[in-house]
């Protein structure tokens, strides 16, 4: 899984325009279906890995997926070069969130569930709030303390003692691997809330996805070696899943339905992610759903439900 933020932000990367009906559940149509796939992604990612090591498989994975984007984009005509102002959200996007997120979340599940991991990651929201307080002196409403408090409380109970072995140093790492994954999304959340890019995401994510697998082909020869790939047929089609379908075709789909439905909608849609990897991981991998587990996904979802819907307006008659 990675989810790509720059698509699914509150800064669409379209001029919004009035849409009637069908155009709405166009957009809907493909943010559920781009859910159903992300959140599928990672109990197909943990089966990938059984075949390949974690480098070599985000490397590919972003690879096939730049490619296939690319390749619509000139089928349509419709490709950019990016300019020389672009490359700080080339960078920020490409190697802090698509790199970095999903190599230390690849890692992590070589020691941990799918669900787990899944859930880990969305703890995301958890670190906007302090750094756009610290860093650009967002002021935290009472809505956003409640919505971080909760976070805080679903990782505490996810990182707790009674939730994993502390005596385990591979799994308690593992554990941190994917917090600072969601760290590393943050910063590129904050980065892409405060600064505009002069290509639109959409035109930028082919070369921020090649960016990231050029970037872990490398790492990955360093540290794992020669292509580790088994050439089984599940590694190719869990290949299939996580790059042209996971990677290409949701962000497309994603940042469609960015151009046609409230900011909010999005928001709170994207909480399907986490939730159907937990229950697609149970279903198809037969994950245990424990109840720290539980527990910390309701803090965690409840929080970010707090910041992202809006309070419906007294209407005056």
């Amino acid at each position: 899984m990675s989810q790509i933020s720059n698509a699914a932000s509150c800064d669409t990367p379209f001029p919004q325009q009035k849409t009637n009906s069908t155009m709405s559940y166009t957009g809907l149509f493909g943010l559920v279906l781009a859910i159903l796939i992300w959140g599928a992604n990672w109990p197909v990612m943990k089966t990938g890995l059984e075949h390949i090591t974690p480098l070599w498989f985000s490397s590919l994975r972003f690879l096939t997926g730049g490619l296939c984007l690319l390749v619509y984009q000139l089928a349509k005509g419709d490709v950019r070069v990016p300019r020389a102002a672009d490359l700080p959200f080339l960078l920020s996007v490409g190697l802090l969130q698509m790199m970095l997120f999903t190599a230390l979340g690849a890692i992590a599940m070589t020691q941990l569930s799918a669900g787990r991991s899944a859930m880990l990651s969305y703890t995301t929201a958890v670190w906007v709030a302090p750094i756009s307080f610290f860093v650009f002196g967002e002021r935290i409403t009472t809505r956003k303390l409640a919505s971080l408090l909760l976070g805080a409380l679903g990782v505490i109970v996810l990182m707790s003692p009674a939730a994993i072995d502390w005596s385990n140093s591979a799994v308690l790492h593992a554990n941190m691997m994917l917090l600072a994954g969601a760290l590393c999304w943050a910063v590129c959340i904050i980065h892409l809330r405060y600064f505009r890019s002069h290509t639109s995401p959409y035109h930028l994510a082919p070369w921020q996805m090649l960016l990231a697998g050029t970037a872990l082909l490398f790492v990955a020869l360093m540290f794992e070696g020669r292509y580790s790939g088994d050439g089984s047929n599940t590694l190719w089609l869990a290949l299939f899943f996580v790059g042209p379908l996971a990677t290409a075709f949701c962000f497309c789909a994603v940042n469609l339905a960015s151009t046609r439905l409230a900011a909010s909608t999005m928001s709170t849609a994207m909480l399907g992610v986490p939730v159907t990897g937990i229950l697609v991981s149970a279903i198809v991998l037969g994950e245990a759903i424990g109840s720290s587990l539980v527990f910390g996904a309701a803090a965690i979802i409840s929080g970010i439900l707090i910041s992202s819907v809006p309070l419906r307006r007294r209407k005056i008659v």
